[in-house]
């Protein structure tokens, strides 16, 4: 699904090949965007006026209470079916526009606004805007990490789980944002080989778990695709990965040796590697502003601003824990939770103790 859900962007008018020439292919980019919103549109309100025949079933798992989950099928037709095509098109449109557009425009801005030590109320618009847009795009890949994950259920975000995604997003992008234009504006000449040490380690990390598999690569990735083809696509594909994974923690995790090109495990641990590192690079960063910052900034609180910007980023990181534990839509299905997990590490932190489980004592 995932693979799909990349792939097919080499098939629209966001493709990599309509990045290579961005200026003849503008206007067809938002003719077809704008075309697409125009039969969306006149597919929803003709459907339900005359009867269609379906062309597929689909079957998805409702969970209706804890661990209980009920089959449910549903007719699927030929618009249903439009309207699905469309809305999964606005969301590639919206994950490439969000890493690629809003996130280098909100960079931009937010370091002009640390030269001229002045927010003017449009570039703040502007901004807000760039950050909404690259919020939502992650909300977008959180929510396509739980339907790849669990792609047998029906899956329905509460309010507060939607909550908890944006909280957690917004403030996990503000801050990193932040902390790049600080150091950037301090150490000019240091801020290149930080991006091109993220961004190539971040590159080559699939294709060295790709690697140490010792897998071959994919077969049919996409349709008239020759063996250069694929590696360019695998390329491009893992450089939008590495890109998203700059900013954000990207939720879904690439698997080059399947054809879906996504690893559909939980993978707890990368998770924890990933923002155990992204806390201490912020952590160096900061402090690396902070010793080494312009004269411009004496007049500013430069300590609390570096704790606020640390406490931010680990304010998003409880904000995930408490998605993940309390308001995951599938968290009834968690062989482990959060809390489990906590318990774990702090019981292995003391000395080894007997647990009683199952009637039987064992060593924790």
């Amino acid at each position: 699904m995932f693979g799909q859900f990349l792939l097919q962007t080499f098939n629209t008018n966001l493709s990599f090949l309509y990045m290579v020439k961005p200026f003849t292919h503008i206007k067809k980019c938002h003719n077809v965007l704008s075309f697409r919103c125009v039969e969306a549109l006149i597919v929803y309100f003709r459907m339900g006026r005359e009867e269609e025949p379906y062309v597929s079933i689909s079957r998805k798992k409702h969970l209706r209470g804890w661990g209980y989950s009920e089959e449910e099928e549903r007719e699927v037709g030929h618009s249903l079916r439009r309207l699905a095509t469309h809305r999964n098109a606005f969301k590639r449109t919206a994950v490439i526009q969000a890493f690629l557009g809003s996130t280098p425009q909100l960079t931009l801005q937010l370091y002009v606004c640390v030269l001229q030590r002045y927010i003017s109320p449009a570039r703040a618009v502007l901004m807000a805007m760039s950050l909404a847009s690259t919020t939502y795009g992650a909300l977008v890949l959180n929510v396509l990490a739980i339907q790849i994950k669990y792609d047998d259920y029906k899956v329905r975000l509460s309010v507060p789980a939607f909550f908890c995604i944006i909280v957690w997003r917004c403030l996990e992008i503000a801050t990193r944002v932040t902390v790049l234009v600080l150091f950037c504006s301090a150490l000019k000449a240091w801020v290149a080989a930080v991006a091109l040490v993220n961004m190539i380690i971040l590159f080559l990390l699939p294709w060295v778990y790709f690697w140490k598999s010792g897998s071959s690569l994919p077969e049919n990735v996409e349709k008239n695709f020759s063996w250069l083809g694929t590696v360019t696509v695998l390329g491009t594909v893992t450089l939008l990965y590495s890109a998203i994974n700059m900013f954000c923690w990207s939720a879904v995790q690439l698997n080059l040796s399947e054809r879906d090109l996504i690893d559909q495990s939980q993978n707890w641990g990368r998770l924890i590697i990933h923002y155990s590192i992204r806390l201490l690079e912020n952590a160096t960063l900061i402090l690396l502003w902070y010793f080494y910052k312009e004269d411009g900034f004496e007049y500013f609180c430069s300590p609390l601003l570096v704790v606020q910007l640390l406490v931010g980023y680990c304010a998003s990181v409880l904000f995930m824990l408490l998605f993940y534990q309390y308001f995951h839509p599938c968290r009834s299905l968690f062989s482990h939770n959060v809390s489990d997990f906590i318990l774990c590490v702090c019981l292995r932190r003391t000395k080894p103790n007997r647990m009683l489980i199952e009637g039987r004592e064992t060593d924790v």
